[in-house]
């Protein structure tokens, strides 16, 4: 399983949210670049960032820092956050991402979803954020009234290989992933499944392996402290 830590960035910042509501933004780190090294350090090999302020406004003012990720640490870099166009998924895929994540879009202009499919392949990847199993949309500020596993189908069958499931319930709260809605999504889809929000202990990774996912999102509980990096990642196995 490919363990990827997180780095948000907001206003150039490293932040976390809780629940993505953006009143409880903080500052987590005070480098982009030296965070992802970090990861790399202790056998990183993906890195996810989400450009928030693309999410919610569209502005890239961001992509410096990206890039210096990109251009810096050696790691694969997984990127989400305002990939809303098709001029955003091209500007994303020559940055030299390694994998462009599709969230809000691939609700409300799904032919972006196709043309990033067309043009970039297993480079495109959607995002399904869901609050009682309701896909948000616009920085999670928006409910969509679709059912995530409905979106799930719709995406397994424009031919979306990978998925990266959030429940923004319990993303930033150190809770615990939501087990059951990864089960359910594992029997909807045969997609390759990330889990995002509330990956918390080693336990939690463990429990996440061994139900044959394809990777997990370790964001928050990097930052305070509740799980090593290092350990999450010998437990994962090889970060193909």
């Amino acid at each position: 399983m490919i363990i990827l830590p997180a780095i948000d960035m907001k206003d150039g910042r490293c932040v976390r949210l809780q629940k993505g509501e953006f009143s409880t933004v903080s500052q987590v780190a005070d480098s982009a670049l030296e965070t992802a090294r970090a990861f790399a350090e202790v056998g990183a090999k993906w890195v996810h960032m989400v450009d928030l302020d693309g999410a919610r406004g569209g502005r890239r003012t961001n992509f410096p820092h990206i890039n210096a990720v990109i251009e810096g640490t050696g790691l694969s870099v997984e990127l989400g956050g305002g990939i809303k166009t098709q001029e955003d998924v091209d500007t994303v895929a020559q940055s030299g991402v390694a994998r462009m994540v599709i969230g809000s879009a691939a609700v409300t202009n799904p032919k972006v979803v196709d043309y990033a499919l067309k043009r970039y392949g297993d480079r495109a990847a959607v995002g399904i954020d869901c609050l009682n199993g309701l896909v948000r949309t616009a920085g999670w500020e928006q409910d969509s009234g679709l059912s995530g596993l409905e979106l799930a189908r719709a995406m397994e069958e424009k031919g979306v290989k990978t998925i990266i499931f959030t429940d923004i319930a319990t993303d930033g709260m150190l809770s615990g992933p939501s087990f059951g809605q990864l089960a359910d999504l594992q029997r909807t889809v045969k997609c390759r499944i990330v889990a995002s929000g509330g990956v918390t202990t080693l336990d939690d990774v463990k429990r996440l392996r061994d139900m044959g996912l394809y990777g997990a999102i370790i964001g928050k509980a990097y930052y305070a402290g509740t799980i090593s990096l290092e350990e999450a990642i010998r437990e994962a196995g090889p970060q193909l």
